[in-house]
């Protein structure tokens, strides 16, 4: 019998770091004999058919009003930078100014999203749908169509177990070793749940008005009651804190493989770092946003730049505003899953892509949070033993110094780093995706998940959504229609 080739439609949020992920998870499906569409913006468009993807450019009002070659990290960029999201200040009130700047602008482009892919639906008859949203979408919720909700951060913002765990985003302790360390999680969970409690109230309001039940409390999404994936790999998860729920899935990673439209075109080390090979080789990304803040990007580069090392560097959207040491070579961005191998050591900002990634890779990591899941993955990274946490904004030339030499002289992490990279690459543990997403379409899944109408925050969906668990989605796929509101490019 002929294995069906699924039509899977992505809906990512169109920042860099989501749509690597979802890129990462495409391509697994693509190897699989399936297709992958992304449903995005038009600042997205001729970027992701190298991969083999299907192109369905959104035309949004948002989006309008921006050229469409802007680049979408030079967008998202401006709204952290400008509203103080990237700045020298301390956990909790990035998250306040990002909370000023941030919820309002996402919740107003799910607004004009949500009537974009309810007409979209219907046309494009997907097989799945695999959604990486910060915000509950009640179109795919309502659609009857089975859907995977994916966490591309740091699976503490799942917020899977509130009682054994710290709240996400502020870089705490995660092992709980006495009272005081649980009443300082509380303390800022109430403070995250005051700074959010608006926003949320606004947006509870949106769904309640498309007649779904109201979300719980202070969050803003209630995962998919088919399947919730995230990529973390078993070294760094929280699973001796907490089991996994029902419904959930972990993998070592969501790594994509990047393609370039030349795809001959294998990154190799620049001549210049050729030409010196005193030292060692290093790779340095403040990620698409924290590179934009150029007078921190300076003040690091010139830091390192009078280290006896080289440096690979992602240079970001602002790339042009500043010059490199001679001890360094960059571009505005970089083939990262192609860099890291060759390098010793990577210094980060501890975005969820670039540390599974280095795991993927075995390599330490040097974390420089600056927002969100960031301080998370930094913590953690830290307190387990595969690298070294400092401040992004107040790490002074000997604390660098000291961290890049303990880090490249330490031989017995590197060696448990490299076992951890062999047991990640044997496993592949994101090539068990199609086969859960096969038995998921074709309503087989009942060994891997359990259905109800209840959602993994124990709010009763019943009837609502229209879950067809019973009906097998054996369509063949349809040639895409173009409608007045999007365009398609294959």
């Amino acid at each position: 019998m002929t294995k069906q080739s699924l039509k899977v439609l992505f809906i990512p949020v169109e920042a860099v770091g989501h749509v690597n992920a979802a890129v990462g998870i495409a391509q697994v499906l693509i190897g699989a004999g399936h297709r992958a569409l992304f449903a995005i913006g038009s600042q997205w468009t001729g970027r992701l058919v190298n991969y083999g993807i299907e192109e369905i450019i959104l035309q949004q009002q948002q989006q309008q009003e921006k050229p469409a070659d802007e680049d979408p990290a030079k967008y998202w960029s401006s709204i952290f930078v400008g509203s103080g999201g990237i700045a020298a200040t301390d956990a909790i009130e990035t998250l306040k100014n990002l909370s000023k700047a941030l919820y309002p602008t996402i919740m107003s482009q799910m607004r004009q999203l949500n009537p974009i892919i309810e007409k979209l639906l219907p046309t494009l008859e997907p097989d799945l749908i695999i959604l990486d949203q910060v915000l509950e979408m009640p179109a795919v919720v309502k659609s009857g169509i089975p859907w995977i909700h994916t966490c591309s951060f740091n699976p503490l913002m799942a917020a899977l177990d509130e009682q054994r765990l710290p709240p996400p985003g502020l870089g705490l302790p995660s092992i709980a070793t006495s009272v005081s360390i649980r009443r300082e999680w509380e303390t800022h969970r109430q403070a995250i749940c005051d700074i959010i409690y608006e926003s949320w109230s606004d947006y509870n309001d949106y769904i309640i008005s498309h007649g779904l039940p109201p979300l719980q409390k202070y969050k803003f999404m209630r995962g998919s009651p088919y399947l919730n994936i995230y990529g973390y790999p078993v070294e760094l998860d929280y699973l001796l804190a907490r089991e996994l729920p029902p419904k959930w899935y972990r993998f070592d990673n969501l790594k994509r493989t990047e393609q370039s439209v030349d795809s001959n075109n294998k990154f190799e080390i620049p001549e210049q770092l050729m030409k010196n090979k005193s030292g060692k080789l290093i790779y340095f990304s403040m990620g698409s946003m924290g590179a934009a803040d150029v007078e921190n990007m300076k003040r690091l580069l010139a830091i390192l730049g009078r280290t006896r090392h080289r440096y690979i560097v992602s240079k970001g959207p602002k790339h042009d505003d500043y010059d490199l040491p001679g001890n360094m070579w960059g571009q505005s961005s970089v083939p990262q899953t192609q860099v890291l191998p060759l390098v010793d050591l990577v210094i980060t900002h501890g975005g969820n892509n670039t540390v599974t990634e280095t795991f993927y890779f075995g390599k330490p990591m040097i974390v420089l949070p600056l927002f969100g899941d960031q301080y998370d993955n930094a913590q953690r990274v830290h307190e387990k033993g595969y690298g070294i946490k400092l401040d992004a904004y107040l790490c002074n030339e000997y604390e660098l110094f000291n961290a890049i030499e303990c880090l490249i002289n330490d031989k017995q992490l590197q060696k448990k780093l490299g076992k951890i990279s062999e047991r990640i690459q044997q496993e592949n543990s994101i090539g068990k995706l199609p086969e859960i997403c096969e038995r998921l379409v074709n309503n087989n899944s009942s060994k891997l998940l359990h259905y109800d109408n209840v959602d993994n925050n124990n709010n009763n969906l019943g009837n609502c959504c229209a879950m067809e668990n019973n009906k097998k989605h054996n369509k063949k796929s349809t040639s895409i229609r173009i409608v007045p509101t999007f365009k398609v490019f294959n």
